[in-house]
């Protein structure tokens, strides 16, 4: 009897020490179990990878929403003076796309870009068929606005009748200061 009785015990014993391997290794093993990604985003090892223009724990803001709205811009160019003018950044028509209006406080068409990260980028384009533009943004966190408050973008206008170059940073100068 004793030895049945020390047999059931172990067999016990054995069945819990089953059951709790392999609860803890289910658990450990999916890390993603709880996590729920937003727009298309994917779980890998417990953290959402976000699709191209959505940012978040779980993919769930827009990354192009943080830019848009007027911005108080500071420059002073290579041929220009110094000026200081208000830009509106708006939607473009795809999740990463922005419109530029006012850009250099003298264009009459939207200067298109797009967001990737903390970055703009201004691809070269034309605008008022005269003039060249391209440049890139870094978005920062601003002393009074905390949370990308900031944007310091590089970027250069060429006249293409004239060939001459107003450079805000891009390849030399200083760059152009955008606050919120």
């Amino acid at each position: 009897m004793k030895a049945r009785l020390q047999t059931i015990l172990l067999t016990t014993l054995a069945v819990v020490a089953v059951f709790t391997v392999i609860t803890y290794s289910s658990c450990k093993q999916d890390k993603c179990k709880a996590i729920a990604c937003a727009n298309g985003g994917v779980c890998t090892d417990g953290k959402c990878i976000c699709p191209s223009g959505y940012e978040g724990p779980q993919c769930e803001t827009v990354n192009r929403d943080r830019y848009l709205g007027p911005w108080i811009v500071t420059e002073n160019g290579s041929l220009t003076d110094a000026a200081q003018y208000t830009i509106s950044v708006e939607k473009g028509d795809n999740i990463s796309e922005l419109r530029f209006k006012n850009l250099r406080n003298l264009f009459t068409e939207d200067v298109h870009g797009f967001v990737k990260a903390d970055t703009v980028y201004i691809p070269q384009q034309t605008i008022n068929t005269i003039y060249s533009v391209v440049g890139t943004g870094i978005i920062t966190d601003e002393k009074y606005y905390g949370d990308h408050g900031k944007l310091v973008v590089r970027y250069k206008v060429t006249d293409n009748t004239t060939g001459m170059v107003d450079d805000f940073g891009y390849d030399g100068g200083d760059a152009s200061l955008w606050n919120k």
